[in-house]
C-alpha cells in the first residue's frame, strides 16, 4: 500500500498560492478568459484558465437499472455525445440539488422523489475553475405532455434514450461513448451499485468549489 503524506486518507488538499494580480483576457457569454500571475514560493508564473460557472449532472436510474442519457452536439469538438442530463450553475442562489432537479426537468421531462451525490470532479483542472457535481436521481416519474419544458436552441434536436447501466459501462471501455460526465457518472453508479448503494452522499453533501468560480453561492 502507497504511503500518503502524514497518514492520512487520500484527499486534495486546499492550498491556494497567492495571486498577485489577475487580468481579464475575454468575457464571454457563459464564461470568461483569465490569467493569474502566481507566487509558488520559488518561482512566480503566469497561469491562463477558464474561469467557468460550475455545472450539475444527473444520472436518472429506473427500477430496471437503466440510465436515461440524452445525445447532444457538442461545438467544441463537434460530436453529438451521448450524456446524462446536465446543466451549468448560472441561476443566482440556486442550490446544486434544485438546480440538478430543474436541468432533470428541462432536458428529461422526469422528476424524482430521492436524491443523492455520486460523485464530484474537475473537468481540467489546469486549464479551468470547472466543479462538476454528479447526482443519482431515482424514483422518477414522468411529467405530464402539457407541463414538459419547450426546448429550443441547441437543445432542440436533443435525442433522449433509456441505456441499460451495463451497456453504458461496455460502451466506456469500449471506446464508443467519451463525454467526461458519463464517464465518471456511471462508473461512479456502477461503483453505488456494487456497495448496496452505501458509497452515496446526501443531496446537500459538502462540496469543495474552486476559489476562482464565479458562482458560489448556494454551495
Amino acid at each position: 500500500m502507497t504511503e500518503l503524506p502524514g497518514d492520512g486518507p487520500l484527499v486534495d488538499v486546499v492550498a491556494p498560492r497567492p495571486i498577485l494580480a489577475r487580468h481579464e483576457r475575454f468575457e464571454g457569454r457563459v464564461w470568461n478568459l483569465v490569467s493569474d500571475e502566481v507566487d509558488l514560493g520559488h518561482a512566480q508564473v503566469t497561469r491562463d484558465f477558464v474561469q467557468h460557472t460550475g455545472a450539475v449532472v444527473i444520472v436518472a436510474l429506473n427500477e430496471n437499472d437503466e440510465i436515461y442519457l440524452v445525445r447532444q452536439y457538442r461545438h467544441p469538438v463537434g460530436i453529438e455525445c451521448w450524456e446524462p442530463p446536465a446543466g451549468l450553475r448560472d441561476v443566482a442562489d440556486e442550490r446544486p440539488v434544485e438546480a440538478a432537479k430543474r436541468e432533470l426537468y428541462e432536458e428529461a421531462d422526469l422528476t424524482a422523489a430521492t436524491w443523492h451525490v455520486l460523485a464530484d470532479f474537475f473537468p481540467s483542472g489546469g486549464g479551468s475553475s470547472e466543479a462538476v457535481r454528479i447526482f443519482l436521481a431515482r424514483d422518477l416519474a414522468e411529467m405530464p405532455e402539457g407541463d414538459r419544458h419547450v426546448r429550443t436552441d441547441e437543445e432542440r434536436d436533443m435525442v433522449g434514450a433509456w441505456v441499460s447501466l451495463d451497456e453504458v459501462l461496455a460502451a466506456i471501455v469500449a471506446g464508443r461513448v467519451h463525454a467526461s460526465s458519463i464517464v465518471v457518472g456511471a462508473m461512479a453508479a456502477d461503483l453505488a451499485r456494487r456497495s448496496d448503494w452505501s458509497t452515496l452522499r446526501p443531496a446537500d453533501a459538502e462540496w469543495l468549489v474552486p476559489p476562482a468560480n464565479r458562482r458560489r453561492e448556494g454551495v
